[in-house]
């Protein structure tokens, strides 16, 4: 019984984790000592589906409880104080840049032009994929959702699947530079409006057309990548680091160019704040991933 909340409490810290741009849950689960278990669960699931099962359970239960927990927190930052709370998630990503680049300089080998290409070509993506919204800040909890957007999520959902795999990384990252964080975090807070008020179906449709979606996308994307992802840091974990430091970069242009600028406002308060959640924000990943990336040389 012990073991099972335990089990949970891990859960509600990883799905926290989920709702932070920048902090990689991936890692997370290597600090909280359950990363090689998750992977095998997914990946070996069939063949003790018993055992796998008292994991993946109490797991997953506290990951929809951090979700929904804390939700709400993040959407009031997010809408009453916008460029403080996206100049904290650019600090954490920032944060993971000098972790991942020791990852990419493991050897003291000088970068090659592949290597150069495997950074700079993800950068490039990133900023093409960014530029038809570039200048309005991301989707707001308040776009429209059609069928088309709704296909639009779930791919985003699929990709972010495999972010989740990867130490480093961060899921709802994805989420922002795909310009669709915003719409998500609202549809996870319908959830707790929709326990408390559960004839109001407003919600409701918000959380079908998007979390429908986007964790159908996550579950189809995590069951076609856990295993390819487990073979890739293995064997090739320079290349992996050196696409994900490409991902990055790229957006970190974005969010400072489409985002944060537009949020400054008036005034040098809100600008000095700003500038100290950045700081504040690039410590919290440098200091949790320092030191834990080896640990992927034990993956079983």
């Amino acid at each position: 019984m012990i073991q099972l909340i335990k089990i949970f409490i891990n859960g509600v810290v990883f799905g926290l984790v989920q709702l932070v741009p920048g902090v990689s849950a991936g890692t997370i689960a290597i600090i909280l000592g359950f990363y090689n278990q998750l992977i095998e669960a997914i990946n070996h699931f069939r063949e003790d589906y018993k055992r796998h099962l008292k994991f993946i359970l109490p797991l997953g239960l506290g990951v929809v409880s951090g979700l929904v927990a804390f939700s709400s927190v993040i959407e009031f930052i997010l809408i009453h104080y916008p460029f403080p709370s996206i100049m904290f998630f650019i600090g954490l990503i920032v944060g993971v840049v000098p972790n991942i680049f020791s990852q990419v300089k493991a050897s003291k080998e000088r970068l090659s032009l592949r290597d150069m290409l495997l950074i700079l070509i993800p950068c490039a993506v990133v900023l093409a994929i960014s530029l038809p919204n570039f200048g309005a800040g991301g989707a707001g909890a308040d776009v429209y959702v059609g069928l088309s957007m709704m296909l639009y999520i779930f791919v985003v959902g699929v990709i972010a699947a495999a972010s989740l795999l990867i130490p480093g990384l961060s899921g709802s990252f994805i989420l922002l530079i795909a310009g669709i964080y915003p719409l998500a975090i609202n549809a996870v807070s319908s959830i707790r409006i929709l326990i408390t008020d559960i004839g109001n179906l407003e919600p409701l449709f918000n959380i079908v057309r998007v979390l429908g979606p986007l964790g159908t996308g996550v579950i189809i994307g995590i069951l076609l990548t856990a295993r390819l992802i487990e073979k890739l840091l293995k064997s090739r974990q320079k290349e992996v680091y050196q696409v994900v430091l490409g991902l990055l970069s790229g957006s970190i242009i974005v969010l400072i160019l489409d985002h944060a600028l537009i949020h400054i406002g008036d005034g040098s308060l809100i600008l000095i704040i700003g500038l100290a959640c950045l700081v504040i924000g690039f410590f919290v990943p440098y200091k949790l991933n320092a030191g834990k990336f080896d640990i992927l040389q034990k993956l079983s």
